[in-house]
């Protein structure tokens, strides 16, 4: 077996699999980019090779002062600031092409990632927290795009400046080149030993970073509610909890950083004190010059500085590696069936779940044996109490959860058969319960699902939803703000226009889940008329728990015990 080849092996031992698993999925990343990357790093090289010629130059010029050697003073000197300017340049133009790199490998893999939440089976990703899943969209993203932009420059250029540097050394005094290599071993050993439990911490610390996240959006979130039960010394006592977590355990990675720092850098000035007294004997015995002395004491510096570097990258991997498996836990989750592909959808479709059963988990059984259909012309109401299953049964329809038995199909005229995925859910028209208003104008909320809608067409939803006469009372109608979550608008405002941008997409099937559950009586049973004579709208389903809306409806199912049964309208 190769040399590489047990290497290889020993990475893949133990905590290191996770590592290398980890590095191999960023470096798909770094092959993108590779061009750009492989001029930042060249660049790098220039910059650290004019820096170390620089110290030559230098020794060159302080022996032609002192009379040491015979040469041209402006020569010298001249080659001596080339060298350093020529570094300075090498150094801008690395930090452009690596500030370059890193916006676009930023952007590439956020974009990416943010993709896969958007197609990832839903139930998968209930698993996390949205304050946990932005973190990994933004911190940890922008911690893997600096690994992939500055680690492997980093490293080539520390390695250059290392060997450079040691590699001068030798030349001129290979004693104090030894002296100068004492502290690699030790410094091996203790990152070797030390990596899995900077890793712990590395953990530890997203984690409870992701934590704060998630509360501060919850809270934020919720602020009306907070406000009106008066809770604001409660949440402010949470919050100072969640920061003394966060503090403690940030103080007792900064202790274990801090001691290991002092204990390497214990081993540096023992070295570099080594070096100087070695320097020093031999500019007392004449055996080298004050230019020579001085170059030593350079490159020495170099040498610390470059071995720190290189020694430093190991935290700096291990926190990047960490940020790199938070990810691929997300990107990971398997995508939905038919996320990628929207089914051709026929005129008139009836939607349909034939003996469906669905628990979320085995102890939590949801729905058993449930039969239901609504077709073209059908308005149908699905009663049930909290909790019952309602919102269970839209999920099944939207094919977001599949059912564990039964199936969920659309069928047209002529008996095909479509059974309900991700790519069916183009069928739909959907308002969920609550405000989905997003921040931007109106005319923005109701043109995301159909772009090329005129003004004409906008009106006439606001029309049909009953939101004309309060849009139209805005100081700008259509093109007014909507603050976040519809910030500026009542619940019942807020569910209207939520009506008329699902009217805008002209699916066949509209599904209205506790949609009108903030209006008045008289305003939803009008929305309601306007939504069957319209002719955009083919079949209604809405998800109530009010009676009389119920009986505005041609037919309706009720939901009890798991359990559905149509009853007769009343």
């Amino acid at each position: 077996m190769s040399l590489w080849e047990k290497l290889k092996n020993r990475i893949k031992d133990g905590f290191f699999r996770e590592m290398w698993r980890e590095t191999k999925w960023m470096f798909r990343y770094i092959r993108r980019y590779r061009l750009a990357v492989f001029i930042h790093i060249l660049l790098g090289m220039l910059a650290t090779v004019m820096t170390l010629l620089s110290s030559v130059a230098m020794k060159m010029l302080i022996d032609v002062v002192t009379g040491f050697e015979m040469g041209g003073i402006w020569s010298a000197a001249g080659f001596m600031a080339g060298m350093m300017i020529g570094s300075i340049l090498m150094q801008a133009l690395s930090s452009r092409v690596a500030a370059i790199i890193n916006v676009r490998v930023q952007n590439g893999i956020q974009a990416e990632v943010y993709d896969r939440m958007l197609r990832t089976d839903w139930q998968s990703l209930e698993v996390f927290r949205s304050g946990d899943l932005l973190n990994r969209l933004n911190g940890d993203v922008s911690a893997v795009a600096g690994g992939v932009t500055s680690f492997i420059p980093g490293l080539v250029s520390g390695v250059v400046q290392f060997t450079g540097s040691l590699v001068i050394i030798l030349i001129y005094d290979p004693v104090m080149a030894l002296i100068a290599l004492v502290g690699a071993p030790v410094s091996v050993i203790a990152s070797r030993t030390l990596m899995k439990t900077m890793r712990e911490y590395n953990k530890r610390m997203k984690a409870i970073g992701s934590d704060v996240m998630s509360f501060h959006e919850d809270s934020l979130r919720n602020l009306t509610t907070i406000k009106s039960f008066g809770l604001m010394d409660k949440f402010s006592g949470r919050m100072r909890d969640m920061q003394g977590k966060y503090r403690d355990a940030y103080l007792e990675y900064n202790r274990f950083s801090v001691i290991v720092n002092m204990l390497m850098g214990v081993v540096g000035l023992i070295i570099s004190a080594g070096c100087f007294a070695w320097g020093i004997y031999r500019l007392w015995t004449n055996a080298i010059s004050y230019g020579t002395m001085t170059m030593f004491l350079q490159l020495t510096a170099m040498l610390r500085s470059s071995f720190g570097i290189i020694i430093g990258l190991v935290p700096a991997a291990i926190s990047i590696t960490t940020s790199a498996g938070r990810i691929i836990a997300v990107v990971e989750l398997p995508e939905e069936e038919g996320a990628r592909a929207a089914a051709e959808i026929p005129d008139n479709v009836t939607v349909r779940l034939d003996n469906a059963s669905f628990g979320y988990s085995d102890d939590n059984v949801v729905l058993e044996n449930v039969s239901f259909d609504a077709g073209p012309g059908q308005l149908v109401a699905i009663m049930g109490a909290s909790g019952e299953g309602k919102t269970t049964m839209i999920r099944l329809l939207l094919g977001l959860i599949r059912p564990q038995e039964g199936r969920a199909v659309l069928e047209d005229e002529e008996g095909s058969i479509l059974t309900v995925s991700a790519s069916t859910r183009n069928a739909f028209s959907y308002v969920p319960q609550g405000n989905t208003v997003f921040a931007g104008t109106v005319a923005e909320n109701l043109r995301m699902v159909k772009p090329e809608a005129s003004e004409e067409e906008m009106w006439n939803a606001l029309r049909i939803a009953c939101a004309e006469d309060f849009v139209s009372g805005l100081p700008k109608g259509i093109y007014s703000e909507t603050g976040e979550l519809g910030r500026g608008f009542s619940e019942g405002q807020a569910q209207r226009i939520s009506v008329a941008r699902a009217l805008l997409k002209g699916a066949p099937i509209m599904l209205l889940d506790e949609a009108t559950s903030a209006l008045d009586e008289k305003t939803e049973k009008k929305m309601l008329k306007n939504l069957t004579e319209c002719g955009l709208v083919k079949t209604c389903i809405i998800v109530t728990h009010r009676p009389a809306t119920a009986g505005i409806c041609g037919r309706c199912f009720v939901l009890e015990g798991n359990t559905l049964q149509e009853e007769l309208p009343w």
